[in-house]
């Protein structure tokens, strides 16, 4: 019995450590791993979203959990991208099926590199575009899902819970067998 408590304990550290990692996923990545980072020909933006109604300790790029007030931040990486006119627009949809513009903003006065907004929008897909009006112009994309269930990315996030889980069943199964075998 003190071998099956020490097995769960076991399983319990474990699966906290594996916890602790996948909550910090976005905050402690490099730029280039950053999910939330667009480059284009070496021009790099950065987008964070926060819902400070909902959590306010809490960063989301483009799997915004919540409809409701949503702040954005994007942040110009590239210099020559602070010196150019910055236009942004978020669309209802993503690729072939863009319908309807939800919002625009034309910014020219961002030499700190950083641009703000808010949005309210309702549950489904958008997509963001920043355009960079240079020569040539540079646009990036940030396809926006607003309450929505990815199911594959919590399928992947389950799989070492379920392992971990199923090889704790097969160990106290047979831990359990070998017992009724000695008495």
């Amino acid at each position: 019995m003190r071998l099956i408590i020490k097995i769960w304990i076991s399983v319990a550290i474990l699966t906290a450590v594996f916890y602790s990692g996948l909550a910090a996923a976005h905050g402690r990545v490099s730029l280039e791993s950053d999910i939330c980072m667009r480059n284009i020909s070496g021009s790099m933006v950065h987008l964070s979203t926060y819902q400070p109604h909902h959590d306010p300790e809490a960063e989301y790029c483009t799997e915004i959990p919540n409809e409701g007030e949503t702040l954005w931040v994007l942040d110009l990486v590239d210099q020559a991208l602070r010196d150019m006119p910055i236009a942004i627009k978020i669309v209802r949809g993503t690729g072939q099926a863009l319908s309807d513009t939800i919002t625009t903003l034309y910014s020219t006065n961002h030499s700190d590199g950083i641009i703000k907004g808010a949005f309210n929008l309702d549950e489904g897909q958008y997509t963001l575009f920043v355009t960079g009006e240079g020569v040539p112009p540079l646009q990036y994309e940030y396809p926006l899902r607003i309450k929505m269930t990815n199911y594959q990315e919590a399928f992947f996030t389950a799989i070492p819970y379920i392992i971990a889980f199923l090889l704790i069943a097969l160990f106290t199964d047979k831990l359990l067998k070998r017992r009724q075998i000695k008495h």
